[in-house]
């Protein structure tokens, strides 16, 4: 089942409701997923900077403390935004893998679930609309985010299999739908040098993209050439430090539509999802054709 929605800006006057409508476009997809639910956002940052974002595997871990030691650690402040079981982290991105060690050491509980310039990501089990909630993400600001819902048929109901997955500095991916190779790809790509925390195929995908962009790959290319090293049926979402890019496979088995104006382009599962945003009535409305890249950069 699961359901994925996705918005990116184009009028940035737009920017602070960036949160308020995903949150809207997430919350009625509920019924899609209600195990569990995440989202990415794309929010302010400086290439000096990297935005470190904590998971803990409970509320009350003492993050200000935890900060305290990665400052005494890499010799730098450290600025801490926390949101229930999650914390982002800021500081300079010399001293990330330091700090990435510095908080492995410390234990916890806590681990690290994305990083990047801009993006954060939150995710935790619960309905998609009590999630969004518990994050605030309706006074979250960004020019695009990617939010997902799940219905935990391959798992246990858990936050480690609770999408986004992210395997890259501001790479984030949510998925609906099941690859059918994620197991030999997986190993392919352990090899070279990806790591993966889950046994979700969605890690796997996220990873590929990771990987192949590492190589040089633009986001749409490694969209591309997934079409080829990807079995199964899916519709991705992907979000990078400066775009958003959608694909079906070439079946295009699960559902999915798409809006676009002069101020965003919207994607979700179900049209719904797409109905309370403004302008709405006066938007390009269509569904996703099979095995085509769509991608949007900032300018």
């Amino acid at each position: 089942m699961c359901g994925i929605v996705g918005i990116f800006l184009k009028n940035r006057a737009l920017e602070p409701e960036l949160g308020n409508m995903l949150a809207g476009m997430l919350g009625t997809m509920c019924d899609r997923g209600p195990d569990s639910a995440g989202f990415a956002i794309y929010g302010a940052g400086d290439a000096d900077h990297v935005k470190l974002t904590l998971r803990a595997d409970s509320e009350g871990v003492d993050f200000a403390a935890l900060a305290k030691k990665v400052e005494a650690e890499i010799g730098a402040p450290v600025s801490v935004d926390v949101h229930a079981t999650h914390a982002v982290f800021k500081l300079p991105s010399a001293s990330e893998q330091a700090a990435r060690a510095c908080i492995a050491a410390a234990g916890e509980g806590v681990k690290i679930v994305g990083s990047g310039t801009r993006m954060e990501v939150y995710k935790e089990v619960g309905r998609p609309d009590s999630v969004a909630k518990r994050f605030d993400l309706p006074h979250m600001a960004g020019s695009h985010g990617i939010a997902h819902t799940r219905m935990a048929t391959e798992s246990a109901v858990t936050t480690n299999g609770a999408h986004p997955f992210s395997t890259g500095r501001d790479q984030c991916l949510v998925h609906n739908g099941s690859l059918s190779n994620h197991n030999g790809l997986r190993r392919e790509l352990e090899r070279k040098g990806i790591h993966f925390e889950t046994e979700n195929d969605t890690e796997v995908a996220a990873g590929y993209i990771t990987w192949r962009m590492s190589e040089g790959a633009s986001l749409g290319e490694a969209l591309e050439q997934s079409l080829h090293d990807l079995d199964g049926f899916y519709t991705f979402v992907v979000g990078t430090e400066d775009g958003f890019g959608v694909l079906r496979d070439p079946i295009a088995c699960k559902p999915a539509v798409m809006a676009e104006t002069d101020d965003y382009v919207a994607f979700g599962s179900e049209y719904r999802a797409l109905a309370g945003l403004p302008g709405i009535d006066k938007a390009r409305v269509w569904e996703p054709e099979p095995a085509k890249v769509y991608f949007w950069e900032r300018h």
